[in-house]
C-alpha cells in the first residue's frame, strides 16, 4: 500500500481519468453521419459491409490504409 499525500485511490483515479480521456478523444474522431457510397479519394465503391460497420465512412479500405500511414492523417 502506498503512503503519502494522496487520499488512497487517488493514483488508479487518475489512470482511470486519463484512460477515459483517451477514449473520449478516439470516439470524437470516429466519422460520422452517412456513409458514402464511393471513396472521396479514389471514387472507387465502398463495399456495403464497410459502410455498414463504420457510419460516416469516406474512403475505401485501401486509400484508409493509405492516409493512415500517412504522418498527421490519423
Amino acid at each position: 500500500m502506498a503512503v503519502g499525500w494522496t487520499r488512497d485511490g487517488a493514483v488508479q483515479d487518475q489512470i482511470d481519468a486519463t484512460v477515459d480521456s483517451a477514449v473520449q478523444l478516439a470516439r470524437s474522431q470516429l466519422p460520422k453521419g452517412k456513409s458514402l457510397k464511393c471513396c472521396a479519394r479514389c471514387n472507387t465503391t465502398i463495399p456495403e459491409p464497410r459502410r455498414t460497420a463504420i457510419p460516416g465512412v469516406r474512403y475505401c479500405l485501401k486509400c484508409q490504409s493509405e492516409l493512415e500511414q500517412t504522418p498527421g492523417n490519423h
